[in-house]
């Protein structure tokens, strides 16, 4: 008997419990209220996590794993809560920081299958506490190769099970201590049913013919190493398409670095510190006092004088840059210009693009899945920008390969794509 038929909703003698059969082709989702064996306690020792690494060793089957951060309340994003759920073992919630080493966790499951869902957004912090899978099974990666139109844990779960999980607890500053009791059952009910959602998705992609696609896709997402640092993060601040000359930009860059530095000695988010609407406020009027800095949206009335003489120094050492280290505008290119500058550039790669976007879109239609994960966006453009001299399937699954796409990938689009490219022959 799987979670979900032993998982009960009781409210009255009416009421549908999680294992028994609707009443008719169509029922109301029933509402999930606890977690089977009730809120397992949160495990924040030493002793503690003993006792839970022995339980899921000699547990069976997939692991559903899931964590939480403090996005949005905290400095980067470190998991703040771990939860799991095995047969044999039951659920556990096991809090990162009173025990910060989860590494004998990780290795006592490390030979079974980790289900999680969307996969790449805990592994960074689940790695950073000595937790990696060697093999997992991503729920929502699965639910968009199954042609799900809503990919949502919440609404996958409804779908597929019939269940209706409570969400409202999914923004909450997880760095609280204690944690309130409806979070830590929010919590436990996240992996109540993640290994059924499993069972029931790998039976979906059986039927379409897709499982092996979306076993390749996982064994690359468990393989794939931490993404390298990003390059000038202060060029992400929302707002910087106003920021047109180089001083302006230097503001910026003095501005995000003097936040970030901030938000990381007191652990805060960097919105929180300020925010960007201020940080381009200050460089397009390019303040020349803390008082004219002060008169800004975002540096208002409430910012202390020390704050405003902090934000104003940053502007004021971009002020004093000389111009051969301002910053340049845009960045440095890593492939092929925007597609919107292609048709002035080279109108012949442009028309490879037209075409080679006009096949994936048909062929992800007949496929029934979207067409980000038939192939990636950029791989698309990359192979159009510089196609292989003799465009064949086997040149242009070469391409493929180098750009990173997985062997499903490339036995579906390298037929269409080399098309693509034959019917609009290079003018050279």
């Amino acid at each position: 008997m799987t979670d979900a038929q032993k998982t009960a909703a009781d409210t009255t003698d009416t009421t549908l419990r999680a294992g028994d059969p609707p009443p008719d082709p169509s029922p109301a989702p029933v509402p999930l209220l606890e977690p089977r064996e009730g809120i397992p306690p949160v495990t924040a020792t030493e002793e503690a996590l003993a006792e839970v690494v022995a339980a899921f060793a000699a547990g069976t089957g997939p692991v559903a794993v899931d964590a939480e951060r403090a996005s949005g309340y905290r400095y980067g994003q470190r998991a703040y809560l771990v939860q799991l759920r095995r047969e044999g073992a039951g659920s556990a919630l096991i809090d990162p920081v009173g025990c910060p080493d989860l590494s004998a966790l990780g290795e006592a499951i490390g030979d079974a299958e980790w289900v999680l869902h969307a996969a790449s957004q805990d592994l960074p912090c689940l790695r950073d506490i000595g937790m990696a899978p060697s093999q997992l099974f991503d729920t929502e990666l699965a639910g968009r190769l199954a042609g799900f139109a809503r990919v949502g844990l919440g609404a996958m779960v409804e779908n597929v099970l019939g269940f209706a999980l409570e969400k409202g607890h999914s923004a909450v500053d997880w760095s609280t201590r204690p944690l309130p009791e409806p979070w830590l059952r929010y919590a436990a009910l996240d992996v109540e049913l993640l290994v059924d959602l499993r069972d029931a998705l790998e039976e979906e992609l059986t039927r379409q013919g897709k499982l092996e696609w979306a076993r390749q896709e996982f064994a690359a997402i468990a393989a794939a190493p931490p993404p390298p640092p990003r390059k000038d993060p202060w060029r992400r601040t929302s707002g910087m398409h106003k920021v047109r000359r180089r001083r302006q930009m230097a503001v910026v860059r003095e501005l995000w670095t003097a936040r970030d530095q901030v938000a990381q000695r007191r652990d805060v988010s960097p919105g929180k510190v300020l925010g960007d609407a201020a940080i381009v406020e200050a460089a397009l009027h390019l303040p020349q006092s803390s008082h004219a800095l002060a008169a800004l949206p975002g540096f208002g009335h409430r910012m202390g004088r020390r704050q405003l003489e902090q934000w104003q120094a940053a502007v004021d050492r971009a002020r004093a840059l000389p111009e051969s280290e301002l910053p340049q505008p845009g960045q440095p290119l890593n492939g092929p210009p925007p597609p919107r500058s292609w048709a002035d550039k080279d109108p012949v790669a442009a028309a490879r693009l037209s075409a080679a976007r006009a096949a994936v879109t048909a062929l992800a239609e007949r496929l029934n899945l979207p067409q980000e994960n038939l192939i990636a966006p950029d791989t698309v453009r990359r192979l159009c920008w510089e196609p292989p001299a003799v465009p064949a399937e086997e040149s242009v699954g070469t391409v493929l390969a180098g750009h990173g796409a997985r062997a499903w990938q490339i036995e579906q689009v390298a037929p269409i794509l080399t098309e693509a490219l034959r019917t609009v022959p290079d003018t050279d």
